[in-house]
């Protein structure tokens, strides 16, 4: 079977208009905004039909029964690529895509500057104790500016875990600042660490050595509670922690003790188990911890970058192309058959065929 008409279905969660602008010009392609107000029946109709679902990385956003899963795929039998909204690709189970003959893509390195200054924000408002200043200043009055002292950040050690788009960009404004920076990646080599602009070390020992840790990782099997109660007290004593990776990559019980404790002396938290936390969430209630609110990489230049790759990935994917940014590159020989029978046309060979 072939068709000229190619569909792609979102959810009408914020999107720049820069992807809906992109996919316009493409006179071959119908774009649906499924409205998740709107009656199951309405939404599945519409991904029934759906060659692309470009679909939102937001967890805690996008209702559980639109996740990539073997039971949405199995209603959606002419789908042959997923699009993750963002980098992270949470909501999309790749295995059954994988199973399925779907190809993945997301759209990694499209907000590294904004999580990367997000990062750094929190690494110099930790240390410079400038939140606690300001929170201070706003309810009380009669403490002197030495209570209020923190640290220079140059000189110090930079452990990063995950040296991908974003720890990268987190290397070079390190060493801007003066930093020394050790990486952990088991994607890369020694050398590519190297060229990426870190020393590599094992976690273990990047952990020990730091004097600021901050996670760039993916949250995946391997990684989801790899900072426990082990690997913080692990850490130095006094040393900061970082994360705007992803909820549940830290254990947000076994930090609270760490900080409890004075083991660790603060952490810039933008991730979160659930997001937003709760009020009542206990990390919330000390001084010495900076939080936001899964922000680090939404910023008005990040969200338009996000959406015209996401857009050019999908443009170029119909119409056969290899998606830069694939994830699942293993699923390409049963792909290429399904994108045949279904739109009659041969998609690119991989370099590995």
């Amino acid at each position: 079977m072939s068709t000229s008409r190619k569909n792609v279905v979102r959810f009408d969660l914020p999107v720049n208009p820069a992807f809906d602008q992109r996919l316009a010009r493409e006179s071959d392609i119908d774009l649906t905004v499924c409205r998740q107000a709107d009656a199951e029946e309405v939404s599945w109709a519409a991904l029934a039909r759906a060659h692309v679902y470009h679909v939102s990385t937001a967890k805690d956003e996008l209702a559980r029964r639109w996740f990539v899963n073997d039971e949405l795929i199995a209603r959606c039998p002419a789908l042959l690529c997923v699009s993750s909204s963002g980098a992270g690709y949470d909501t999309v189970d790749v295995a059954a895509c994988t199973r399925a003959g779907v190809v993945v893509m997301n759209q990694a390195g499209g907000n590294a500057n904004s999580v990367a200054e997000h990062a750094f924000g929190m690494i110099i408002a930790l240390s410079r104790r400038i939140i606690e200043c300001d929170r201070r200043l706003r309810h009380e009055t009669g403490f002197t500016r030495e209570e209020m002292m923190g640290h220079e950040i140059g000189g110090k050690i930079l452990g990063i875990v995950g040296i991908g788009h974003v720890g990268t960009r987190v290397a070079a404004l390190a060493h801007a600042f003066g930093m020394s920076v050790l990486a952990t990646d088991p994607y890369l080599t020694e050398e590519e660490i190297g060229r990426r602009g870190a020393t590599s070390v094992t976690l273990d020992d990047l952990l020990a050595q730091s004097d600021i840790v901050s996670l760039h990782c993916p949250r995946a099997k391997d990684t989801i509670g790899m900072i426990d109660a082990r690997a913080l007290q692990r850490m130095k004593s006094g040393a900061m922690f970082i994360t705007t990776a992803r909820g549940g990559i830290h254990d947000e019980a076994a930090l609270l003790a760490a900080l409890e404790s004075g083991h660790i002396s603060g952490a810039g938290l933008d991730v979160w188990d659930q997001e937003p936390p709760p009020l009542t969430h206990p990390l919330l209630k000390l001084g010495n911890v900076i939080a936001s609110f899964h922000t680090a990489g939404v910023t008005h230049e990040a969200r338009r970058n996000m959406a015209a790759i996401a857009a050019e990935q999908i443009a170029g994917a119909i119409k056969g192309g290899r998606p830069p940014r694939l994830i699942n590159p293993e699923v390409w020989p049963a792909y290429a058959a399904r994108f045949e029978s279904l739109l009659g046309v041969q998609v690119q060979v991989l370099d590995s065929e």
